[in-house]
């Protein structure tokens, strides 16, 4: 008796998922649907000319994927509510399928309604406007100039690994900062503040939630009301390092510095460790430069001053000379006339003293005349008396013999005065 074998269908993996796509047909991926929902951004690079973004549900967070094609998506607003018509198409990838939302008409954009937890948001935006953000960098610059280590506390989730990239970022500049490491459920708000109270107590420079990415329902937590308004009265400079490129949560908008990547956080704190060591030789540099235009510049002006001074100098000599010169040439005209008058003086005071001998001399001679004739006239007298004498007694020879000589006496004297 011959045994009969069984026979069946051998499939391949490819195969079985190729029935249950085509099996799935229905009307709503043959023709045109509207969708209504809050439209989100996805990562922000277009393939193909097309975007893929997420269409979430009003009352929760389920979403499909939409494909858009680049020119309807600039018409879009993230996080608005729209009305879209388009259809739906399946895409078949590692024993799953995937439905996507190909767009092909922005039908209507709802007017969103401000709630009262969107208000609160504003208002704490407001808040952080009026009290303004810490500068990272400032306070970095400022304990590295004193010498001061700079106290950061990092906040992670249980089991992270983002550890690893935040220090490769860091580089080399860990030995500036010193860093301390805390975990919490990174996913619930409330487990995030109590760790926030906890690090607040200890006066860190810096404060940062740190995570490395994750599902968009899981980003709810940093956009908590109650989380946000401990983090926004934090002391120390607030960052937030939580892996998303596109969400922007309240966190971020309210944290002093955001950075998209744990390895960007790290990088940024080395870039300006980095900036501030360039600085500083470059500052070095730079005095020595200083120094030198200073000491030239001086020296330049040291050189003008001293230039003018003996320019001025030089004028002052030159004026003296021209003025030496005049009062010279003006001594020796007076001199020169002084000297005729002098002569003049002198001549003049020559025939003045030969005048005055003239008339001292003869003023001299007319007394000795008068002198003489006054004698000779005692003597005439005199003679007289004795010739009167003489003749009463004209014996007496002595007396006339002395008359006599008397006589000769006196005109030998007149002879010899006029002669």
């Amino acid at each position: 008796m011959q045994t009969e074998e069984t026979t069946y269908p051998i499939y391949s993996p490819a195969s079985v998922l190729g029935l249950f796509s085509n099996a799935l047909k229905i009307n709503a991926t043959v023709n045109l649907v509207y969708l209504k929902g809050r439209y989100s951004f996805g990562l922000g690079k277009a393939y193909g000319n097309y975007y893929y973004d997420l269409l979430f549900s009003e009352s929760d967070n389920t979403a499909i994927v939409v494909r858009i094609s680049a020119l309807l998506r600039t018409k879009i607003q993230n996080n608005e509510v729209y009305t879209l018509r388009g259809y739906i198409e399946k895409n078949i990838k590692n024993s799953s399928i995937e439905l996507r939302f190909v767009v092909d008409e922005i039908i209507q954009q709802e007017e969103k309604a401000i709630s009262e937890e969107e208000l609160q948001r504003y208002e704490l935006i407001q808040e952080k406007l009026e009290k303004g953000s810490q500068d990272l960098e400032t306070v970095i610059r400022n304990k590295i100039l004193k010498g001061e280590p700079i106290r950061i506390a990092n906040i992670y989730g249980h089991n992270a690994i983002v550890q690893r990239d935040f220090a490769e970022g860091l580089d080399v500049s860990q030995k500036y900062f010193q860093l301390s490491e805390y975990t919490c459920n990174i996913t619930s708000s409330t487990s995030i503040a109590d760790k926030l109270k906890t690090v607040s107590a200890s006066e860190y420079d810096i404060v940062a939630l740190v995570r490395g990415g994750g599902d968009r329902q899981s980003m709810e937590a940093f956009s908590d009301i109650e989380l946000s308004k401990l983090f926004i009265h934090l002391s120390a400079v607030t960052v937030t390092a939580i892996g998303h490129t596109v969400d922007e949560t309240l966190l971020d908008k309210l944290a002093d510095k955001r950075f998209h990547l744990p390895h960007d956080y790290g990088a940024g704190l080395h870039a300006i460790v980095e900036k501030l060591s360039h600085e500083k030789s470059n500052s070095r540099a730079l005095l020595i430069d200083e120094v030198k235009k200073d000491v030239a510049k001086q020296f330049s002006e040291q050189v003008k001053t001293l230039t003018e001074q003996l320019t001025k100098k030089t004028e002052e000599f030159q004026k003296l000379q021209e003025i030496s010169a005049r009062q010279l040439q003006e001594t020796q005209k007076n001199f020169t006339e002084q000297q005729k008058q002098s002569q003049l003086q002198m001549e003049n005071d020559k025939k003045q003293i030969t005048l005055l001998h003239e008339k001292n001399l003869q003023s001299a001679i007319n007394e000795k005349t008068a002198f003489l004739k006054a004698g000779l006239e005692v003597l005439e007298k005199e003679n007289e008396r004795l010739l009167t004498e003489a003749a009463k007694s004209k014996q007496d020879y002595t007396k006339i013999i002395i008359a006599a000589i008397v006589a000769l006496m006196i005109g030998f004297l007149l002879a010899k005065v006029f002669g």
